[in-house]
């Protein structure tokens, strides 16, 4: 059928036969046809089957791969830190009717805890509060009347409470009450006090400073709520912060 439309067609020379060359236009008539109509021109089949496939796109208007456009970067946040706001409030004494002559010396001079609180009037108050007691209880230092909470509280919305550094804050605080040792209670009040953004693991492990006085930092009530198995961990931090200060201690 390609030979009488006039089209030439490729095939191995010995599926070829030579025959006669037949005029395409003197075929039998099949059937009751009589006359077939003439083949067209080789030209124009070529042209018609261009025409019916698709032409192939430009290259320079194939859309670039997924991996070759710039990906979409997130915003940067607004107003430059992403810490939280926070308000320092003043440093209370939490067991201020405790005997200093009951005082175990081994405790030395004082000590200071900085910690986020949902109630810095009442520290001690709440499930938290009542945990932070029962850590400090079992340091024995309900026995000491220079035991102070700086407490760390976050803003209520709608306040007009701006952040502040509270790292130098908290310096002069430290200054002030020189205490033996400060223990500085879960992640926020470590960025807050410290001015690190490490994580609070990098931050248990190491001894740091705050106005001369050594700090150690573990995790806070609240979080020890929510995660018990890391009470044994808060636990060693609290007893290697007394085995500093009884080290330091004179007479011991």
């Amino acid at each position: 059928m390609l030979q009488e439309m006039g089209v030439t067609v490729w095939a191995p020379a010995e599926a070829l036969t030579p025959t006669p060359a037949a005029d395409p236009v003197a075929v039998p008539a099949r059937g009751p046809r009589t006359a077939t109509a003439p083949a067209a021109p080789a030209a124009s089949v070529t042209a018609a089957a261009a025409r019916t496939e698709p032409a192939p796109r430009p290259v320079r208007d194939r859309a670039a791969p997924a991996s070759a456009a710039p990906a979409a970067l997130p915003s940067a946040p607004q107003g430059g830190s992403a810490s939280p706001a926070l308000i320092l409030h003043a440093a209370q004494a939490l067991y201020p009717t405790a005997d200093p002559a009951q005082t175990p010396a081994e405790l030395s001079a004082g000590w200071l805890v900085v910690a986020e609180s949902l109630s810095p009037t009442e520290p001690l108050a709440g499930d938290a509060g009542r945990l932070l007691d029962n850590m400090l209880r079992a340091m024995r230092l309900h026995r000491h009347p220079r035991v102070y909470l700086a407490a760390l509280e976050r803003p209520q919305a709608g306040t007009a409470a701006e952040a502040i550094d509270i790292a130098p804050v908290l310096h002069d605080m430290v200054a002030a009450l020189r205490p033996a040792m400060v223990l500085v209670l879960g992640h926020v009040a470590a960025r807050a006090a410290l001015a690190r953004t490490e994580p609070l693991g990098r931050l248990r492990a190491e001894l740091h400073q705050l106005a001369g006085c050594p700090a150690i930092v573990t995790y806070d009530p609240a979080f020890l709520l929510r995660s018990q198995g890391n009470k044994a961990a808060a636990w060693a931090d609290l007893c290697r912060a007394l085995g500093l200060v009884q080290a330091a201690s004179p007479g011991t």
